[in-house]
């Protein structure tokens, strides 16, 4: 019995207005697949129906940049005609990143076209597809390939391009939070340095989705982190948690001038590569640790403060400084789906076998956005929202 098909079909017969039902649906038929039978890849068969059950949802639109809070708006959209090539999606959950909350802001380095529903990442399960869609099927789960696709929605149709395919035997906020911060994470521990069991790696912001990533991909390398996050309230349960996901050590930003740092230098080498998502500061003090030769990757500027790299640095330790953007990553290799499957295939692997978590995530229905919205834009937060349809 193809259950993914029928599954499909029967969402497809009574709407996508019971959103709580359709993610129902789909977690049984996951429990009922082997997994031998789970992959990031899909038989290259077509399911399809001639007549589309969906016609509108409803999207998180944004008709202005500026205060996500006030120019986020809830509304009806019609939805375009299924054709030969698109997929009708119904998206069970959607996180908010900061890039989320900055392309609202208009600030972030790509911009959709006004208006714009808002939402880099997520995950949906495909309800329908068009007679020449050949890589997915009615039950299959999908993320968007790259930004700016629009998740904050209950429902799309969208180009089969544009969508890959993940296994629907992980966690539901796994699949949710694929395809941006653990993409991120994996991509800046296999490019830049050949690091190797017993090797270390330095990393501010350490308590964000990229870092957690970075901590729990890394220990399943063998490889130790040195983990900086800003002082709190609430430190040491912060510090247990990331102990709990693989971190070696968990110290504060005031930490990395103070004689602490030796110390954990007699337990683990100093840092091949320096992982950086704050600027300013923070991350000069990271360069200071780097052994010679080693490199510093900044994929983030929390901070919106300039890397200052001491000439020191760089004539005398010989170090590195780089760039990632996991976006530009897609992009350049938009060619070889391979890359990207290869990736989500390990990936989803460590997820299964308990290496790899989520973030902390609090489910907000789609109506309750704007609360969703303003917990996301304060400091100190220690739990991802993520937009439930």
């Amino acid at each position: 019995m193809d259950l993914p098909r029928h599954v499909g079909l029967l969402v497809k017969r009574i709407g996508v207005t019971g959103g709580a039902l359709c993610r129902t649906l789909v977690t049984a038929c996951s429990a009922r697949r082997s997994p031998e039978r789970s992959s990031c890849r899909r038989p290259l068969t077509a399911r399809y129906s001639s007549a589309a059950s969906v016609s509108a949802c409803r999207a998180l639109l944004y008709r202005n940049h500026g205060d996500p809070a006030q120019v986020v708006q809830l509304e009806s959209m019609e939805l375009p005609a299924l054709d030969e090539k698109s997929v009708l999606v119904k998206m069970m959950a959607a996180p908010i990143n900061p890039s989320d909350i900055n392309m609202v802001q208009g600030t972030y380095a790509i911009l959709p076209d006004l208006p714009a529903v808002g939402g880099n990442e997520g995950v949906g399960v495909v309800l329908e597809v068009g007679s020449q869609v050949t890589t997915l099927r009615a039950g299959d789960w999908i993320i968007p390939r790259n930004a700016g696709l629009g998740t904050w929605r209950t429902a799309a149709v969208f180009g089969e391009e544009v969508l890959t395919p993940v296994p629907n035997d992980i966690p539901l906020m796994s699949a949710a939070t694929l395809g941006v911060n653990p993409c991120t994470a994996f991509r800046m521990l296999s490019d830049f340095e050949a690091l190797k069991p017993g090797d270390s790696v330095i990393q501010n912001a350490a308590n964000s989705g990229v870092g957690q990533a970075v901590i729990q991909i890394a220990a399943a390398r063998g490889v130790h982190t040195i983990n900086v996050v800003r002082d709190r309230p609430d430190l040491q349960q912060l510090t247990e948690n990331l102990q709990a996901l693989g971190a070696g050590h968990v110290i504060t930003e005031e930490a990395l001038r103070k004689p602490q740092m030796k110390e954990i230098f007699k337990k683990v080498p100093r840092p091949k590569l320096a992982l950086n998502g704050v600027g300013g500061k923070s991350a000069t003090e990271l360069l200071r640790h780097l052994q010679a030769g080693g490199t510093m990757v900044t994929y983030g500027g929390m901070a919106k403060q300039p890397v200052t790299v001491p000439v020191s640095a760089l004539i005398f330790k010989d170090v590195k400084v780089r760039g990632f953007w996991v976006s530009q990553w897609k992009r350049d290799h938009a060619q070889d789906r391979g890359a990207l499957q290869g990736m989500l295939v390990q990936l989803c692997d460590l997820i299964r076998d308990g290496k790899l978590t989520a973030p902390a995530c609090t489910e907000v229905p789609l109506q309750d956005h704007a609360r969703a919205l303003g917990n996301a834009m304060k400091p100190f937060l220690s739990s991802k929202q993520v937009l439930v349809m």
